[in-house]
């Protein structure tokens, strides 16, 4: 009999809902913590993670299952038009709903909660369910001469992102940085040429309502919550 895959831990991110999570690991510096389920709330399991500088994620689509699978997908960076095959993308709407991400560990904090992970870079909505962290190791998990498939393409496109102070001030100051560069990597699902159509995302207790023309992403409105 399969042994069932255990959630060890979840994560806490600025991002509530699935829309304008960053489109991969290490796009934007947000910052997040990891805490541990009970059971796996034991310090030893930690001793010596702070010797890496990077860790990958293992951790499951919570809020992408679904019952039945499609051999094809319609990536957002081909406009959400163009079919190909799954395994030849990180969709989430997979046969099994597994996401992988590389993020930078910040460090490992004593708190009520056991010892927590600090990291940066990841790509994961508030309260994911993590299956495994293990550490990331430049010599063999970094490959400068890959090839990118259909994301090369796309890798250097970004928006011209109009945040007026007024608005920019309203989010903590240590957030505003990566904001702007998640801002500028298209957090829409899919690229629509409406002018006039106004978008809008949950961050950092506030919401995110903006507008794209003619490659400028112009933030319309922060609400505070």
């Amino acid at each position: 009999m399969e042994k069932p895959m255990n959630i060890i831990a979840h994560i806490h991110t600025d991002f509530p809902t699935k829309f304008g999570i960053p489109r991969q690991s290490g796009l934007a510096d947000f910052e997040a913590t990891i805490v541990f389920d009970p059971e796996y709330r034991n310090s030893e399991a930690l001793r010596g993670i702070e010797g890496y500088s990077h860790l990958w994620l293992i951790w499951k689509f919570s809020a992408a299952e679904r019952d039945a699978w499609s051999p094809t997908v319609r990536p957002p960076r081909l406009g959400g038009n163009k079919r190909v095959g799954v395994f030849a993308t990180r969709s989430p709407f997979r046969p099994n709903p597994i996401g992988l991400s590389s993020v930078k560990l910040l460090g490992v904090e004593k708190t009520a909660q056991g010892s927590v992970l600090r990291v940066s870079g990841a790509d994961l909505m508030d309260g994911t369910p993590i299956y495994d962290i293990k550490p990331y190791l430049s010599f063999t998990d970094s490959h400068p001469d890959a090839v990118g498939g259909f994301a090369d393409e796309r890798k250097s496109y970004s928006l011209t992102v109009d945040f007026p102070n007024e608005l920019l001030e309203k989010i903590p100051e240590s957030k505003r940085d990566a904001l702007v560069e998640l801002l500028s990597e298209d957090p829409r699902p899919q690229y629509i040429e409406d002018s006039e159509r106004v978008y809008g995302f949950e961050f950092a207790n506030c919401e995110i309502k903006f507008t794209v023309s003619n490659g400028i992403l112009t933030v319309k409105e922060v609400i505070e919550k």
